[in-house]
């Protein structure tokens, strides 16, 4: 099959050398050049304009969006809205709230263009061991697509699939990264607790090691961090400084509109925010007040 790919980020390039190297045709765009130029070398045919990608592509034509959420990505089904025609499609893989990815199928279906929303999960690894991704959509329409989205994943009938209509891709995403958050802040959490414990010399990385084979915490993510820690046992050079993409968030917020009690992820997200915050002026509270009732010591700013 023949698309375009818009965002050439390092996943969306990744992506776009995938599907090159599948045999797909891929006209790629990026506001950056060096970027297109990159996918170029890598098999893409590139294009300097949004414009100009889609004019490059025979009907129906097929656009993959890679770009950030929010008003990008609406700018950008917007103007697609009036370049494509009836019958064309436009996935997009990137990490959408799924509230905007169902108004966006609605724009799009007024022109009768089909819309994707697909959760892409896989990072800088994808290119090699394929992209776990969660369709959200009409299934003809996901059908039709099936080319592409076997050449992505790990294997043609491995893990990929349509979990629902327009914005369950995109919902499933986004419980999934809500789960990362947990599992990540339990990875921290452990490990900090070893390096605390001085009298051991415990090994990190080589108890990371030993946990990747057996344990039944044994996971991916295990792996990323025994490959962390024998870059760096101590992680001296990086900086206690965690963002979040939002998914985090959108995933505590659908607990309590749902009822649903989400404790874990909701506490690893708080985390993170505690994380940036240099000033901590709620711990200064914390030890004014017990300073106060109780006569605790008190450590002085510098």
């Amino acid at each position: 099959m023949e698309l375009a790919m818009i965002g050439l980020g390092k996943m969306g390039l990744n992506m776009t050398t995938r599907l090159t190297r599948g045999g797909h045709h891929v006209v790629g765009y990026d506001p950056s050049m060096k970027a297109v130029k990159e996918a170029v070398k890598n098999g893409a045919e590139g294009a300097r304009s949004l414009k100009e990608a889609v004019s490059k592509l025979k009907s129906p034509r097929v656009v993959w969006l890679m770009i950030p959420a929010g008003r990008i990505t609406d700018d950008t089904i917007q103007k697609l809205s009036e370049l494509l025609s009836k019958g064309d499609t436009v996935i997009d893989g990137g990490n959408s709230n799924y509230k905007d990815s169902i108004r966006h199928a609605e724009i799009l279906e007024r022109k009768g263009i089909e819309f994707v929303d697909c959760g892409t999960s896989g990072g800088v690894w994808g290119l090699e061991e394929g992209y776990s991704l969660m369709i959200g959509g009409k299934a003809k329409t996901v059908e039709k697509m099936r080319p592409i989205f076997e050449t992505l994943a790990p294997a043609a009938d491995k893990g990929w699939g349509r979990v629902g209509p327009h914005g369950a891709g995109h919902f499933v995403k986004m419980v999934h990264n809500g789960i990362e958050y947990g599992m990540m802040q339990a990875y921290a959490e452990g490990f900090s607790v070893m390096k605390a414990k001085e009298e051991f010399g415990l090994d990190l990385a080589r108890i990371s090691h030993i946990w990747q084979d057996g344990s039944v915490v044994r996971s991916w993510l295990l792996d990323l961090a025994a490959r962390a820690l024998d870059d760096d046992a101590s992680l001296s050079e990086i900086k206690p400084w965690v963002a979040d993409s939002g998914e985090g968030r959108w995933t505590v917020f659908e607990s309590i509109d749902l009822d649903v009690p989400a404790p874990i992820i909701t506490l690893a997200l708080q985390m993170r925010f505690a994380s940036r915050d240099e000033e901590n002026f709620s711990a200064r509270m914390l030890a004014a007040l017990r300073n106060q009732f109780g006569g605790h010591a008190i450590k002085k700013a510098k």
